[in-house]
């Protein structure tokens, strides 16, 4: 049997990712895992844009379809199999999202579908197996993008809950997340800490990945860090300047201004249901992606 190649593109508020892994026959099915051949980031920012005025402007829009364009004949090159494109928060929330969508298909022949909330919180949980599915106790699944956040309840391996809530670091930065959304967030949160306790986080996104690496007091073997150093790193940044984030912590601009939304949201979810550390395994929607093609075409 020959190595199968699967793509995931991730067309999100701040970053347009595309990943390729291949799985070869023998090695995935013993550890399961497939092999990372392509990662790559590219920050459209379309959240700046979509959140403040309603839709993506032209030039966003002509640089997405350039992107599409690089993204195809990248996977042509590694031989892509099978791949899915998704787009999420920002690109549901356009006015011309599907106009663009279909230029990039007709341009392209990428076909990106826009996938709701729940779904992406569905697909983030598909990899979730890797740091939970064999850890006994509670976790909360959170995964912070540009334009929302997911949360998936995990109780002795096993799926409870998902939502999706219209918070993220590209919003907030543009001031338009709604006050009861804050507010359902806190009730679901209040209510999942009621019934399932001593809850931990598993952390997902580029910013708490970030945030862990520049952590001085983490645990390198476990992939974690307390919330009490997520606060600290916290109270440094947050005075700063996103100019001085950068020299001082050599972030690029594109994180230097999410970083400190991120970390706020981070810290809401902790402090409600009274998390003491966070798991911070590299995992994003891109991987759950290709993990469903993967399963889909094993069956």
């Amino acid at each position: 049997m020959k190595n199968k190649t699967f793509a995931a593109i991730d067309i999100g508020s701040n970053a347009a990712r595309l990943l390729i892994k291949t799985a070869d026959p023998l090695e995935t099915a013993v550890s399961g895992i497939l092999k990372k051949q392509l990662l790559l980031r590219v920050p459209l920012r379309l959240g700046f844009d979509v959140f403040s005025k309603g839709k993506v402007s032209q030039k966003k829009a002509d640089n997405m379809v350039r992107l599409m364009k690089a993204y195809r004949q990248l996977m042509r090159i590694y031989e892509v199999d099978e791949y899915r494109a998704c787009a999420t928060s920002a690109m549901r929330d356009a006015e011309n999202g599907h106009e663009i969508l279909r230029k990039i298909a007709e341009e392209t022949g990428i076909k990106v579908e826009i996938i709701a909330g729940e779904e992406e919180a569905a697909i983030v949980y598909a990899n979730h197996a890797e740091c939970a599915g064999d850890r006994k106790g509670n976790f909360l699944y959170v995964d912070v993008g540009g334009g929302s956040t997911e949360i998936n309840l995990i109780s002795d391996g096993v799926l409870l809950r998902s939502d999706s809530f219209n918070i993220g670091t590209v919003r907030t930065l543009t001031g338009k997340v709604k006050p009861q959304e804050w507010t359902r967030l806190n009730d679901v949160l209040t209510d999942i800490s009621s019934r399932y306790p001593d809850i931990n986080i598993i952390g997902s996104g580029g910013n708490i990945n970030k945030l862990y690496k520049m952590a001085e007091a983490r645990d390198e073997e476990n992939s974690t860090f307390s919330v009490d150093e997520l606060a600290r790193l916290y109270h440094i940044l947050k005075p700063l300047t996103v100019e001085q984030r950068m020299i001082r912590f050599n972030l690029k601009p594109d994180r230097a201004d999410v970083i400190i939304p991120a970390a706020e949201i981070f810290l809401t979810v902790a402090s409600v249901v009274k998390a003491r550390y966070i798991m911070v395994p590299v995992i994003g929607v891109a991987d759950g992606i290709i993990d469903q093609l993967y399963e889909k075409d094993g069956k």
